[in-house]
């Protein structure tokens, strides 16, 4: 298998007035293209900054991140956006929809900025929306759905682009558990169809969808278990 992160003595530190906190203390971290993994960790072990540099949104102090081969931890914003925008998919704890948007303009959102024709994204969104389960839902806003709903489009808008990565953060911290249950078993299904799956969870019953168990702890990787 090919290695689709591959991550070398990450340091993250961060200026607090004259004090610096070290977050991030020296990670290495290989995750394999098709890896299904569980990022765990109690609060302040680093795991929300680890995922921000996994996804991107970040950049470390120190160390190399290499992203398909790519090394990102020497982009410029602009070059991160790009990446963000076509190798990685977001699915957050908060849906993060825009509410006068229907189902199908929030999913094509980002094939606006990956500079797509309108007849191409609308094409795409309606398969990705059918693939989630909300086929008949597409012309609705986000207040015209239920909260499952809602992160089902939110899982569609992070797959439009095809991926290389999906990066979920408490994906389901916001549902009750009976949706949760069914918004994890999409998540396994998006994992079979061969999207590589990362989720940041401090809920063992959802790690135990994983493959693979990362926990995080002082800014330093705890242990990194294979369960399946």
């Amino acid at each position: 298998m090919s290695n689709v992160i591959e991550i070398r003595n990450i340091i993250r530190d961060f200026q607090l007035g004259q004090e610096t906190v070290h977050v991030l203390k020296g990670i290495d971290l290989d995750i394999e293209k098709g890896d299904y993994v569980a990022l765990m960790g109690p609060s302040g072990s680093g795991k929300s900054t680890l995922m921000n540099l996994l996804g991107c949104l970040d950049t470390p102090t120190a160390g190399s991140y290499l992203l398909n081969g790519q090394d990102v931890s020497q982009m410029t914003d602009d070059q991160l956006a790009d990446i963000r925008n076509t190798e990685i998919g977001f699915v957050f704890q908060t849906f993060n929809l825009l509410p006068r948007t229907t189902a199908l303009d929030n999913v094509a959102l980002p094939m606006v900025y990956a500079g797509a024709s309108k007849s191409q994204r609308k094409q795409r969104a309606e398969e990705v929306l059918t693939d989630v389960g909300l086929a008949d839902r597409m012309d609705h806003r986000p207040n015209q759905l239920s909260g499952g709903q809602r992160q089902r489009v939110a899982v569609g808008r992070a797959l439009v682009n095809k991926p290389s990565i999906i990066l979920a953060d408490e994906p389901t911290g916001n549902l009750d558990s009976k949706t949760g249950i069914e918004i994890m078993a999409l998540f396994d299904e998006i994992h079979a169809n061969g999207n590589t799956v990362i989720l940041v969870t401090h809920e063992e019953e959802i790690a135990e969808h994983a493959h693979r168990v990362i926990r995080l702890r002082d800014g330093m990787v705890e242990s990194d278990v294979r369960n399946k």
